[in-house]
């Protein structure tokens, strides 16, 4: 799906409040339908939460595959912004209290048996301290099991583990969770990046 207007004017915007993103066109093996062709959605706000102690959060929900944490995400409404996505979804996943600092990066997502096909999908990933309240979902329907805490220099290694995913979860997200953790990796390797970790 390629951005509206609207959402490539904000993406500008928010690259000039908060940095230039890295821009990726990633081409996944799309054998699985969340969160790609959730109709609810255009893409996806992703959060990279710095505690006080400069590690960041990541979560596994109750159905994924064992070890497959990773940073938080929520999906951006059609006619959302990106920005109130980010807000209301980080409010709603971790409970915490943040602030913005940086636009991480802006991922466009292609199926690999159809490259030329406009994006299936799309990740905007940002930075952002926490300054305050205590951590647990609000939205108990994003069946959050556990927080990790992890240090900047360990998303390389936990984009490994999604990777190599081969274990199936506990509920279906319409295909692979093998694909599905090799997507998710993307994103993570982007952070690092990003964040020169």
């Amino acid at each position: 799906m390629e951005l509206s207007a609207d959402a490539k004017r904000e993406v500008t915007d928010l690259a000039r409040r908060y940095g230039e993103p890295r821009r990726l066109d990633a081409t996944i093996d799309d054998g699985f339908d969340d969160p790609i062709r959730r109709e609810d959605r255009f893409g996806e706000v992703l959060m990279t939460v710095r505690r006080p102690n400069g590690k960041l959060l990541v979560a596994i929900k109750t159905f994924y595959p064992r070890g497959a944490y990773r940073l938080p995400t929520g999906g951006i409404h059609h006619g959302e912004s990106i920005h109130d996505a980010l807000v209301r979804e980080t409010k709603e996943e971790t409970g915490l209290d943040t602030a913005v600092r940086q636009f991480l990066a802006a991922i466009a997502y292609r199926g690999r048996s159809s490259p030329t096909a406009p994006p299936l999908f799309h990740t905007f990933a940002f930075l952002l301290d926490e300054l305050g309240g205590t951590l647990g979902a609000i939205d108990t329907e994003e069946q959050i099991e556990d927080w990790r805490e992890m240090a900047p220099s360990e998303l390389r290694a936990q984009a490994n583990v999604l990777e190599s995913l081969t274990t199936e979860g506990k509920k279906s997200i319409g295909g692979s969770w093998a694909d599905w953790g090799r997507f998710r990796a993307i994103a993570h390797r982007a952070v690092a990046d990003a964040l020169g970790a």
